[in-house]
């Protein structure tokens, strides 16, 4: 599966819209599109709703953007994390890095149908 991106800007800051998988094979492509927004300095919103798998590549992404934004004094969030990607990152105290956020119903509706076409 493949990872697509989408950037949208609000007054509050940026929102990075993550479907399908961050894996080794797409963990490079997450990452270039999030390390530039962490360099704006403006809050950055993850929503990893739609996203179905995190492998050890992708965790390490995500360390890799908590460390840029604590550097920068950046805010990071977390939004419609799954309860596969929640464990996953749970265990590896990951999850302990970022400050999470639940999914909307809109959200909700997203993660089924990336999950049904994931089947």
């Amino acid at each position: 599966m493949t990872l697509n991106v989408k950037e949208r800007r609000t007054k509050a800051g940026t929102v990075l819209v993550a479907t399908g998988e961050i894996n080794s094979e797409t963990s490079g492509r997450l990452l270039q599109a999030l390390l530039p927004l962490v360099r704006e300095g403006k809050p950055l919103r993850i929503d990893l709703t739609a996203v179905t798998y995190v492998s050890s590549a992708g965790l390490r992404t995500l360390l890799v953007v908590y460390r840029e934004a604590q550097h920068a004094d950046v805010a990071v969030t977390l939004y419609g994390v799954s309860e596969e990607v929640r464990f996953v990152m749970s265990a590896t105290g990951f999850l302990d890095f970022f400050e999470t956020g639940e999914a909307t119903a809109a959200q909700a509706k997203a993660r089924a149908k990336a999950k049904a076409a994931a089947r």
